[in-house]
């Protein structure tokens, strides 16, 4: 049985240990997270989920295949250089879900040819609907992405992408809750202006753009087929996408996705200055 450490203990941590002990395919038992003992809450609620909790980082590397880095980007720096004594690159797997940190950044921290592993999931992996992409390291091993796949793949959508791809994957995925959570919100706006009740309206409104989601993923058509498809000659769907199109509407989620990934690269770079791992040319 594969033995999964967390270094971080924070929602996303919490999220992922969820949704590995739901699967079935993984134990409690064979989970451990740290954190700080200032962050002594985030330990208690991580032992209710029955896994282990420890403020010591290395004892998480001593006791695990699968090494996840699950804290903010200007901490994995010293997080890394804190456990490359104790991390055994033959028998261990480091995968790090931090924003904009790039597989080479922590290769120059640990071991030579250690088999690192970038992930960017997003913040719907609390209800095991994530959008989790990932990109493996050239010193990885066969069976590495497989494994990483099924780690993620219990709290979501699991997809493996080249490294030049994670920053726009941020970008879109990553980032792309919070424009769809203000899409919610302004329908459950434009509901409560035309008279109807708040809970109502953000119901309606999530309802919505789940069941939209939904028809794009199981139809398998093209998006601009089933808005064709709502929309009637002269009818009210039509008026309102002239709206949308009159505001810019697509044009403002393109340089949303855009920005969110130019940050995401940039964070990296703030982080790690001296090491680059890809030019924008290679997107």
């Amino acid at each position: 049985m594969v033995k999964i450490g967390f270094i971080g203990a924070g929602r996303m941590a919490q999220a992922l240990s969820r949704g590995l002990i739901s699967s079935g395919r993984f134990k409690a038992e064979n989970i451990i997270a740290s954190s700080p003992r200032i962050h002594e809450k985030l330990l208690d609620e991580c032992k209710t989920l029955g896994i282990a909790t420890t403020s010591d980082n290395t004892e998480v590397v001593s006791k695990s295949d699968v090494v996840i880095i699950a804290v903010k980007p200007p901490q994995v720096s010293k997080i890394v250089s804190e456990i490359a004594r104790v991390f055994k690159r033959d028998h261990q797997l480091l995968v790090s879900i931090a924003l904009g940190i790039t597989i080479r950044n922590i290769e120059t921290l640990l071991p030579p040819k250690s088999r690192v592993v970038r992930v960017m999931p997003n913040t719907p992996v609390v209800v095991g609907a994530g959008a989790s992409a990932f990109a493996v390291g050239s010193a990885c091993q066969d069976g590495d992405s497989t494994l990483v796949q099924d780690l993620f793949s219990t709290v979501g959508f699991a997809v493996e992408v080249p490294e030049a791809h994670i920053d726009p994957v941020t970008g879109l995925s990553g980032s792309g809750p919070a424009y769809m959570f203000s899409a919610i919100e302004g329908l459950a706006d434009g509901g409560v202006k035309m008279g109807l009740p708040r809970d109502l309206s953000l119901k309606l409104a999530a309802h919505t753009l789940l069941g939209a989601a939904k028809m794009a993923l199981d139809l398998n058509e093209h998006p601009a087929v089933l808005k064709d498809n709502v929309q009637s000659p002269g009818g009210s769907s039509a008026y309102g996408t002239h709206e949308l199109e009159k505001g810019g509407f697509k044009a403002i989620l393109i340089s949303a996705v855009e920005a969110a990934s130019n940050r995401s690269k940039t964070t990296g770079v703030a982080v790690f200055p001296r090491n680059s791992l890809y030019r924008d040319t290679e997107l």
